[in-house]
């Protein structure tokens, strides 16, 4: 299984920005960190706005940033709500499976159970859990540590 790359960016403007809680970020800002296509990261935040995840703000000094904190998203929900498809082989979704095999198959029942472990992990993991290494992280996106406050 591979998760599409609207996911994968989806989870990345999500690290960016829980990089940057509470300030705000351009999509020029994100997009030169990753090395994205701005209009890629425009759906994609516009996406993100619609399910409550980021707030935009119009305007020249405006942007983009977290609507909500690091530990309030999971990781599961957001990969769920970007990806239009898990049916991992044909006979996953019964109104479009024509394999010959399906009524003695094992096979889906097991790639089922392999779906939802893959769903339990994502399940426990949220956007802090993703950060708890957020000083390692930073160097690898251009960005700057900023010295923890005591």
């Amino acid at each position: 299984m591979k998760l599409t790359d609207y996911t994968d960016y989806t989870l990345r403007v999500l690290i960016y920005l829980g990089l940057h809680q509470g300030e705000l970020s351009t999509i020029h800002q994100i997009a030169d960190s990753y090395g994205i296509s701005r209009n890629h990261l425009m759906k994609i935040v516009h996406r993100l706005s619609l399910d409550g995840l980021v707030e935009t703000v119009r305007g020249r000094s405006g942007g983009v940033r977290l609507a909500l904190r690091t530990d309030e998203i999971n990781v599961g929900s957001v990969v769920r709500a970007a990806e239009a498809n898990f049916d991992l082989v044909e006979c996953s979704n019964s109104s479009t499976n024509r394999c010959v095999l399906s009524p003695a198959c094992r096979l889906q029942a097991a790639l089922c159970e392999a779906m939802e472990a893959f769903f339990a992990v994502l399940d426990s993991l949220t956007l802090a859990d993703i950060l708890a290494n957020a000083d390692q992280i930073r160097p690898y996106i251009g960005l700057r540590l900023v010295a923890a406050s005591g």
